[in-house]
């Protein structure tokens, strides 16, 4: 890497620096680190794969690659919706694995300094894992959005299990 692209590479993350894509699942908001994510779109239509979790709708076909889908709605163990002109697909890449993530609706990429987020509560050991943080927003902080850990989002065997599923294989 020259030392120009060392310095653009900088700026890029610098300007991704505490900058969160925040979309709406039922009546929570929730809020993904900018710099996981590659690309928003509509719905499109899932062919489902046999014998995966419930949330686990199927996958696409993006530009010919093969992504696997996840409900979010499901995936946070909440009723399951028709999906509708404002539900959207997030494309995450997940390490190596890209996977588009089903919302109810994206909202707006908000900035939410580390300094303006606070630890999630302390519940059993397996909820909230994969809640990083409550970020506080707005003129006096009134508005909560939950940021998600997206590495902690899915079991070590869903994300082989999407890793199978993607055609890169």
């Amino acid at each position: 890497m020259t030392e120009e692209e060392r310095t653009m590479s900088a700026i890029n993350e610098d300007t991704q620096k505490d900058k969160y894509l925040t979309f709406a699942v039922g009546d929570e908001m929730y809020g993904i680190d900018i710099k996981a994510v590659i690309e928003i779109i509509g719905i499109q239509p899932i062919t489902s794969v046999p014998e995966t979790p419930e949330y686990l709708r199927g996958i696409i076909n993006l530009r010919g690659k093969i992504i696997p889908i996840v409900d979010m709605r499901l995936r946070f163990q909440k009723e399951f919706l028709p999906y509708h002109d404002r539900t959207c697909v997030i494309v995450i890449d997940m390490i190596d694995v890209m996977v588009g993530i089903i919302v109810d609706s994206v909202a707006e990429v908000l900035t939410i300094p580390e300094d303006a987020v606070v630890l999630p509560p302390k519940l059993k050991a397996a909820q909230n894992r994969c809640i990083r943080g409550i970020g506080k927003s707005g003129e006096n902080g009134e508005k909560a959005t939950l940021l998600l850990d997206w590495q902690k989002l899915f079991s070590e065997e869903d994300t082989e299990i999407m890793s199978d599923m993607s055609a890169d294989n």
